[in-house]
């Protein structure tokens, strides 16, 4: 990973994925169920897309580690709120999933100011990406009943109850993982 150059396709790609938000909301916000659904599914096949291309092209970047995450969030939160905004989730669920997030990210804002250095420290774990995994289960069933008229409500609680013990999980995970650097950072500072 110790490539330089940012401008590498699977990083446009990420961006791509990132400008697409907007739309997917508008979409949502406006009731055009199956043009959000298109973008969102453009947005993951995008997501597979750019780490494949990543590991094949030999082109993986510190910024694309930091990034590639960064616009899956942003787009399963702004997924999540829209959805809860317009009752097809349940709001206590978006709470989680976003609450989850915003510590997520501020304890590597923290981090980052104690001089921690989370980009060689922080690698994506396995509870993580089942709960990623999760949250897009979530926002690709209910836009698939509102784009297609589907009964997905079979899915559902299970579904979100999963979704909520691995969303707890993996940021329990986190947030060990954190405790841990920090401690080992302020044991490592000279006295």
């Amino acid at each position: 990973m110790a490539r330089r150059n940012i401008w590498t396709i699977p990083n446009l790609i990420t961006i791509f994925r990132i400008l697409l938000t907007p739309g997917v909301v508008i979409a949502y916000l406006e009731s055009h169920f199956l043009v959000a659904w298109m973008l969102f599914m453009v947005a993951g096949i995008s997501d597979g897309l750019d780490g494949f291309l990543a590991r094949v092209m030999n082109q993986r970047t510190e910024f694309g580690a930091m990034i590639d995450p960064l616009a899956d969030k942003i787009l399963l939160v702004s997924s999540f709120l829209c959805l809860s905004a317009q009752n097809y989730i349940p709001v206590w669920l978006t709470v989680v999933v976003v609450s989850r997030d915003l510590i997520i990210i501020g304890g590597l804002f923290l981090l980052k100011f104690y001089g921690v250095n989370v980009e060689k420290k922080i690698d994506p774990l396995w509870t993580s990406k089942i709960t990623t995994a999760l949250q897009l289960l979530v926002v690709f069933s209910v836009l698939s009943g509102l784009a297609f008229g589907l009964d997905v409500s079979f899915m559902f609680p299970e579904i979100e109850i999963v979704t909520v013990v691995f969303t707890f999980i993996s940021g329990a995970v986190y947030l060990r993982r954190g405790l841990v650097m920090f401690a080992e950072e302020v044991d490592s500072a000279p006295k």
